[in-house]
């Protein structure tokens, strides 16, 4: 069903490094999960004895439903994944393939009472913010005008803290192997040297390297990132690289030929 064939959407989106499409994926789950909550009506089962055991499956059904979205968000935003884990009474650590099997819950799991993830959105307070944020946006784009001579403006992302920055681990890899995919046709398994650590990353970069091309290059890494299956095959951090326009890739490296395990800063 779609609860555990969305996993293969999201895997496929995360090899091009496409978030948005493999987000899109997982609120298509949740967008249907939420339909089977009107088609079903549990409030109403829940008023008569007869339908006690309906009632039971339908909850059990959307309990594994969320139980599959907190596995597939997790590299996204892992608090609010762990929060809905924590509610569901589901415990141990995160596996990755857990989202392809539907039915792990154990009978007489207990669900906890906590606070509500997503709370109803004020409709009128919401309007009135995006009237004010569109409005300053207008503004703002108006100036850059002014200011850029016509200019495009950039896609830019949020601003962030150099505490943000100081999060990430970023170093200089060593790449000394490089095999296909057991499972997957577009994908690489790199083996990674970073100073006196190894490291193995899955990444969707085989359409644009060949593997003699690869081995011996120095890339940068981020090293710190948690480890992630990705079609059964464990990688361990990610490799950075630029994309254009017309999908031209090239995996970021540095000016001068410095040593695996250097760090970035």
């Amino acid at each position: 069903n779609l609860a555990v064939s969305v996993i293969d959407e999201v895997e496929e989106a995360m090899e091009h490094y496409q978030f948005s499409v493999a987000l899109e994926a997982i609120w298509k789950l949740i967008r249907r999960s939420n339909k089977y909550v009107d088609e079903t009506e549990p409030w109403k089962l829940a008023k008569d004895d007869d339908k006690k055991d309906r009632l039971n499956t339908v909850l059990y059904n959307l309990a594994e439903s969320l139980r599959i979205v907190s596995v597939l968000i997790y590299p996204f935003i892992k608090d609010t994944s762990l929060k809905i884990r924590e509610q569901l009474g589901v415990n141990g650590e995160i596996n990755w393939e857990d989202a392809r099997t539907f039915g792990l819950i154990e009978d007489g799991t207990k669900v906890n009472k906590g606070e509500v993830i997503f709370p109803r959105l004020d409709i009128e307070a919401e309007i009135d913010r995006f009237n004010e944020e569109n409005t300053a946006l207008l503004n703002s784009r108006v100036m850059a005008e002014a200011h850029q001579d016509k200019e495009a403006v950039e896609d830019i992302k949020k601003e962030i803290n150099i505490e943000d920055f100081a999060k990430l681990d970023i170093r200089v890899a060593e790449i000394v192997g490089v095999e296909d995919h057991p499972n997957a046709d577009k994908l690489y398994v790199l083996k990674l040297k970073i100073g006196d650590m190894d490291r193995q990353i899955v990444s969707g970069i085989k359409e644009y390297y060949k593997k003699n091309e690869l081995i011996g290059k120095k890339i940068l890494m981020i090293l710190n990132l948690k480890p992630i299956k990705l079609r059964g095959v464990e990688s361990n951090g990610m490799l950075l690289a630029a994309e254009d326009d017309e999908g031209n890739l090239s995996l970021a490296s540095t000016l001068a030929d410095v040593k695996s395990g250097a760090k970035i800063s």
